[in-house]
């Protein structure tokens, strides 16, 4: 059992260090494909835009709404015999999840709002 025990942080390493060079090795074998082609490797890595923070800042403030929206329903829900903590899980990750997709949703609309008004403008 103890040799089991010592066994998990080594092949939890070994696993680390080979995925590592897993990606390593495909990143260059991707970059000396683009390179034979004739593309410069660095032009080609999709670079964030500001809309790219748009969506992540939008569904972050929505899943910090959801926590939020749950934890005052949580709080003004009569406790009738029966623990908080563990009985009102579902209602804090349901809310996080519903409040994170709209979050998202209202970025797809953002987005598809300024790419129309690019579009005109071209």
């Amino acid at each position: 059992m103890e040799a089991t025990k010592a066994m998990i942080p080594i092949v939890m390493f070994i696993c680390m260090a080979v995925t590592a060079f897993g990606i390593y090795y495909l990143r260059n074998k991707e970059n000396m494909a683009l390179i034979e082609r004739g593309i410069n490797p660095r032009e080609s890595y999709r670079k964030f835009s500001s809309l790219t923070y748009l969506k992540y800042g939008m569904l972050f403030i929505g899943v910090g709404l959801g926590l939020l929206l749950a934890y005052i329903i949580d709080e003004s829900m009569p406790h009738k015999g029966f623990q908080v903590g563990p009985d009102r899980v579902a209602l804090y990750f349901s809310l996080i999840g519903i409040c994170g997709g709209l979050g998202l949703v209202i970025s797809y609309f953002i987005e598809r709002k300024e790419m129309q008004k690019h579009q005109h403008k071209d």
